[in-house]
């Protein structure tokens, strides 16, 4: 029988990036146990805008560090695309960082003594296929600002270039804890437009993790965690922009 081409189906699954299966976390601080992850199961796909919820304690900033090979489960398994992380050794996990993930943080960590050009320019060097610079800071809304100074720069400013350094090894995963924590609703508006436009052109896999609620309204799903568990998720079958979003 002849296949009718017209009849195939042109809408592929989405493309599974990370899967965690069961995973746990238990810290010990001293003689008591800390239950930081108690069995968690998540799938993340390609390209998708992920916002993590949850009040401190939840299990959030350690759920994005196993993801992004910072630390690594007490058990269960971690997959990213067809590796098994939780099998990595720390050189394997180092590669992992390097290669796939691009990191933001609340606080910037850039360095004082180089411009916002020479601070994205350390990942470039040890990339394989890495954005220039000066693509990775227009990107970012920065072109003019390229050769200032972190002290010349304003808060919203320095995480631009924390974000155009985290992408400019073109990561297959943007992985942000509490990117606009020490930002106000101005300028974190401004700093989460960057991230979006990160994900809508790059294509990134982009996990956002917050304590505000408002920031969930922009993404394409939402996991709600508590007590070191997922609570919920919510598919937004309308996202809203940056601009839409107050809080």
């Amino acid at each position: 029988m002849n296949k009718n081409p017209t009849a195939e189906q042109t809408d592929a699954p989405p493309r599974v990036v990370f899967q965690t299966v069961n995973i746990t976390k238990t810290y010990q601080m001293g003689e008591v146990q800390v239950h930081a992850l108690r069995g968690v199961d998540l799938e993340l796909y390609e390209g998708e805008f992920v916002v993590m919820l949850g009040p401190s304690g939840s299990g959030k900033s350690t759920l994005l560090n196993i993801l992004g090979g910072l630390d690594a489960p007490s058990s269960g398994t971690v997959h990213y695309e067809d590796h098994d992380l939780s099998t990595f050794k720390d050189s394997v996990l180092t590669r992992y960082r390097r290669d796939h993930v691009g990191f933001v943080f609340q606080f910037y960590n850039l360095i004082p003594s180089l411009t916002a050009r020479e601070n994205v320019a350390l990942v470039t060097e040890i990339s394989a296929h890495p954005l220039a610079p000066d693509e990775a800071l227009k990107l970012v809304q920065l072109d003019e600002r390229m050769d200032h100074f972190p002290a010349q720069l304003s808060g919203g400013e320095q995480q631009r270039v924390a974000i155009a350094r985290a992408i400019a090894k073109r990561p297959n995963v943007l992985l942000c804890d509490e990117p606009t924590g020490a930002l106000d609703i101005k300028t974190g508006i401004v700093v989460l437009e960057a991230l979006a436009k990160v994900n809508r052109e790059l294509g990134t896999t982009t996990v956002v993790i917050t304590h505000n609620v408002a920031i969930a309204e922009m993404a394409d799903r939402v996991f709600n965690l508590s007590d070191g568990k997922i609570a919920n998720v919510k598919v937004n079958t309308h996202k809203k922009s940056p601009n839409e979003l107050s809080w």
